[in-house]
């Protein structure tokens, strides 16, 4: 049926093995992806640069690169590349005929450098502020496996993409859960790094602070090879992760050993949905039986909201910049009409913080952060299993913006990715895998997919590609597709 029938469900490792055996060229791997791209349904790239990515994978060079010209999106979110624009899910910025940027940050540089082909831009919620991708600008995202549902958010297209077979690794980044979530809705891998362990520079944001950058694939074999593309301090980085005993790829198979493992089987904030439950119970039981000594137990801080408030903090004040920087590109006064009721009302509670205040809310992320860490570092635990969400991928409108209540949808998101922040707060690393489906409804015919999250101590993604890829062995997920009408 054709190159991009037959190269939908391959991951990245083997497409670009298609390129390496001679069998297909870099162009025509690009091709097969411009079609899929072109005949989708599920308003997952909202920005085609389809001429950028023809372009590089006809380089004469590209076969020989590391991915060999495999097809690749941008989220629309900051991800700074060359000769693209970014409009972070801003109607405003939408409309503004913005200069494209002139340089890679270092992230995108690196995967230019091993031979991508940036094929478009995915689709966020504005400024990435919400669990679902529904922005006013572009429209919501459809989740393929249920297309009345979202594909979670912010990196919701992104996912959209994956999980709709377009490409087989898109770029995703995380300030709270933006990879893990939608990695959760859409049935795939996804990988939120330590923080410093992906540069964030020049002009991406701080390694200090909650957001970082990566992908979601279906395998975590893809995964682990993007984070060995990405991975290194730029300059003037302000934190350092040590970088790791040999690549992550090296790691997929490796033996875990025996570790200990402490599992969370309720939310701190509300109800959890029994499929949400069953994941994480069906992944203790299946982790016990691969030899892990697993038991009920986490750090006590998950179960307060002590977290909670440097983090809400924390995320109105970036609010607040994003809103400064939007009047600096839009050369005037940003107004209540050039932005969603969410995010005008989140910056004007930024507007009321002082640097006081700031500076309390940032101490007391730190005082959380060594509250989080201690659980491994000092009890002794090497993995927390918990629920990456507390529901079912949700239906699309659930958490629209309500003029008379702004502040609603970040309630209603806050019990949906009850497990997710802390995680950025405290810096560690953490795993989304697609270990449970819901039983096949009407709109859901494969079922819905439910996604477990493990976390490992500071810079120790080693360990978790090792018990993800063993996980991946012992209950395979690749072969589960969404139907696509």
């Amino acid at each position: 049926m054709g190159i991009a029938h037959d190269t939908r469900w391959l991951d990245a490792h083997d497409q670009v093995a298609l390129v390496r055996s001679g069998q297909l060229s870099p162009s025509e791997l690009v091709a097969a992806a411009i079609e899929r791209i072109e005949a989708d349904g599920h308003n997952a790239v909202i920005r085609a640069t389809f001429d950028d990515a023809r372009g590089s994978a006809a380089g004469p060079a590209t076969a020989r690169t590391p991915l060999a010209g495999l097809p690749f999106l941008m989220k629309d979110l900051w991800a700074a590349t060359e000769g693209q624009v970014a409009t972070d899910g801003n109607a405003a910025l939408k409309a503004l005929p913005a200069a494209p940027y002139a340089a890679d940050s270092v992230l995108v540089a690196r995967w230019r450098a091993a031979g991508a082909s940036f094929a478009g831009r995915t689709n966020t919620p504005e400024f990435g502020l919400l669990p679902t991708t529904e922005p006013d600008a572009f429209g919501p995202t459809r989740n393929p496996w249920d297309r009345t549902r979202s594909p979670g958010g912010s990196s919701g297209g992104a996912a959209a993409a994956v999980a709709a077979g377009l490409v087989p690794v898109a770029h995703a980044s995380d300030g709270g859960g933006s990879i893990r979530i939608p990695a959760s809705c859409c049935g795939l891998v996804g990988l939120k790094p330590s923080q410093g362990r992906i540069s964030a520079g020049p002009g991406e944001g701080d390694e200090a602070g909650l957001g970082v950058q990566l992908v979601v694939s279906r395998t975590v074999r893809d995964t682990a090879w993007f984070l060995d593309l990405a991975a290194g301090p730029g300059v003037g980085d302000t934190i350092v992760a040590a970088p790791p005993a040999r690549p992550y790829v090296d790691e997929v198979g490796a033996d875990p050993g025996s570790l200990r493992i402490g599992f969370l089987a309720h939310s701190p904030r509300g109800e959890l949905h029994p499929d949400c439950r069953a994941a994480v119970e069906h992944t203790a039981a299946l982790l016990s039986s691969l030899g892990h000594r697993v038991e009920a137990a986490n750090p006590p801080i998950l179960d307060s909201d002590e977290y909670l408030r440097p983090f809400s903090a924390m995320w109105s004040s970036n609010t607040g910049l994003n809103l400064r920087r939007l009047a600096e590109q839009l050369g005037r006064p940003v107004t209540a009409d050039d932005v969603e009721p969410l995010t005008w009302a989140l910056g004007q509670r930024a507007g009321r913080f002082s640097g006081t205040d700031l500076a309390a809310s940032l101490a007391a992320a730190v005082g959380c952060r060594r509250r989080l860490r201690a659980w491994w570092a000092t009890d002794g635990w090497d993995l927390l299993l918990t629920p990456t969400v507390a529901d079912l991928p949700p239906q699309l409108g659930v958490m629209a913006t309500d003029r008379e209540d702004p502040i609603s949808p970040f309630r209603y998101s806050g019990a949906f990715a009850a497990f997710t922040s802390a995680f950025n707060i405290s810096h560690q690393p953490a795993i989304s895998l697609p270990m449970h489906w819901s039983a096949p409804t009407d709109t859901a015919p494969e079922g819905l997919p439910v996604g477990v999250q493990l976390v490992a101590d500071y810079g120790r993604e080693d360990v978790l590609i090792r018990v993800a890829a063993q996980l991946e062995t012992a209950a395979p997920w690749a072969h589960r597709r969404p139907q696509l009408g």
